[in-house]
């Protein structure tokens, strides 16, 4: 599932870092163990504190020196975690929401029923939502994004939206018995996609008017699974669609037969 990871992913550490005493367990007091510890909280209070003023100003008013000092850092840091200014804001752009590709494999298999595919799909997107504030700082630098042109937005819809999008396209055309996508099936898949990216767009419409709907994570599994069903309820009318299109198309067929002499 996508969630807001503020660290990038690394290879699985050894395990036997740190100290051990004779019985095998792990001594907590490593002096590697904290300076690893203390990293990752450096880089994390960077992180947000990054991604909050990039949200609020976008990326070329917000300094590395404003972002250093807000968060508590000396200003060299940034260079070592993320190699520049340039190298933070893509981090803070692309770290916290995860990748939507990433998720595919949840709910694009061939023995999954349609249902079983749509709850993987729409619990993966919205995880983020339990998230809370963060994700709306998310949101409001994808608008700054667009406002401000980087060249991340480009990049993203090609490695990661066309990718998951194509696999959605593939799971409906799958169960509409389909052997390739067509127009209205990336309809579709558009369609389905937009039933959770709202809830997104929308976060601080939803909070202002009905707060709970989206105030626990328990809130957004339930509104998931509202998901689920409106999106087969949309698969269930595209297929009727297509059968009362092919069953006129061949009564017409049928009706040229019969008025050849």
């Amino acid at each position: 599932m996508r969630t807001m990871n503020p660290q990038p992913k690394k290879k699985s550490a050894s395990r036997h870092t740190g100290l051990a005493d004779n019985s095998g367990t792990q001594r907590s007091d490593s002096p590697g163990r904290k300076q690893r510890s203390d990293g990752a909280e450096a880089r994390e209070r960077l992180l947000h504190t990054a991604l909050r003023l990039f949200a609020e100003k976008g990326f070329s008013k917000t300094s590395t020196r404003e972002i250093a000092q807000a968060a508590g850092a000396n200003i060299a840091s940034i260079s070592y975690y993320f190699g520049d200014k340039a190298g933070l804001y893509r981090a803070v752009y692309t770290e916290p929401m995860g990748s939507a590709s990433d998720d595919i494999a949840l709910y694009d298999q061939p023995h999954f029923t349609l249902r079983q595919s749509l709850e993987g799909f729409f619990s993966s997107f919205l995880e983020p939502m339990k998230q809370g504030d963060l994700v709306q700082l998310c949101m409001r630098l994808h608008f700054q994004e667009m406002l401000e042109p980087t060249g991340l937005w480009p990049k993203q819809i090609d490695c990661d939206i066309k990718p998951a999008h194509a696999a959605l396209s593939a799971v409906l055309s799958r169960h509409l018995a389909i052997k390739k996508a067509d127009d209205d099936v990336h309809r579709l898949a558009f369609s389905v996609a937009g039933l959770a990216l709202q809830m997104f767009i929308c976060h601080d419409v939803i909070n202002a008017i009905l707060p709970k709907l989206i105030g626990s994570p328990a809130a957004v599994d339930q509104w998931a699974e509202r998901l689920v069903d409106y999106a087969e309820a949309m698969v269930a009318v595209e297929a009727s669609r297509r059968k009362a299109a092919g069953n006129a198309s061949s009564a017409g067929i049928k009706l040229v037969r019969k008025k050849k002499p």
